[in-house]
């Protein structure tokens, strides 16, 4: 029988720690939503742990900030990816709408820019994440449902929009998106009349994502 003092295996101890840190990023993303310029230590408080123990996975604020931006990317590239698979194009393009704004993948970019410096693989994964949108609406546009004036920099500022909704109870939020995208999706389509003005530029918006200090 073992010792009731032993460790626990290192399976056990990986899983609790998996757990810890994925109670840290839910405390950080709430925190962080309501409030960017909040401490680190309102986040260590909000997931019930010490603060010496949030230090022990991240370094600081700016790398907690860091993680869950880079996390929000990387679940977009895996929902843009799955969407080229469809042989579909317009579900292509409007199931990716969908599923990125069911994972409220938007709702941290606009808080967090220019609060970090992005590392050089989030660079990478950056440009990936615009090259398959650029394919998304490049489909779309060839599907012949797709208005011809939209362009792939009108989708970030649509999904910007849909994460902007948010009320106290998530599932009224989610309808609340999903009704918004819905009416989007049909704005978008190509019978409609031309969109007033000249459409977002490549680059346009990074300006956001330079420190205080750069601007």
């Amino acid at each position: 029988m073992p010792n009731s003092t032993d460790s626990p295996p290192t399976g056990g101890r990986r899983a609790q720690a998996a757990r810890n840190d994925a109670v840290i990023l839910a405390a950080a993303r709430a925190v962080f939503l309501d409030d960017p310029k909040a401490p680190i230590a309102a986040v260590a408080e909000r997931a019930g742990v010490g603060i010496s123990a949030l230090y022990r996975r991240y370094a600081g604020k700016e790398d907690l900030l860091r993680k869950l931006c880079d996390d929000g990317l990387r679940r977009f590239v895996a929902e843009a990816e799955e969407a080229a698979d469809e042989p579909d194009d317009w579900a292509a393009f409007a199931g990716f709408l969908e599923r990125v704004v069911d994972a409220d993948v938007h709702s941290l970019t606009v808080h967090l820019a220019g609060t970090f410096t992005p590392t050089e693989e989030m660079g990478r994964a950056a440009v990936r994440a615009n090259e398959l949108v650029d394919g998304l609406v490049g489909r779309a546009h060839r599907s012949g449902r797709l208005r011809p004036d939209v362009v792939a920099q009108d989708v970030g500022l649509l999904l910007e929009g849909c994460a902007a909704i948010r009320v106290p109870d998530p599932g009224r939020t989610r309808e609340l998106r999903r009704r918004h995208l819905a009416v989007l999706l049909a704005g978008l389509a190509a019978s409609g009349p031309p969109l007033p003005g000249p459409p977002p530029a490549a680059g346009e918006f990074d300006w956001r994502w330079r420190s205080t200090a750069e601007r």
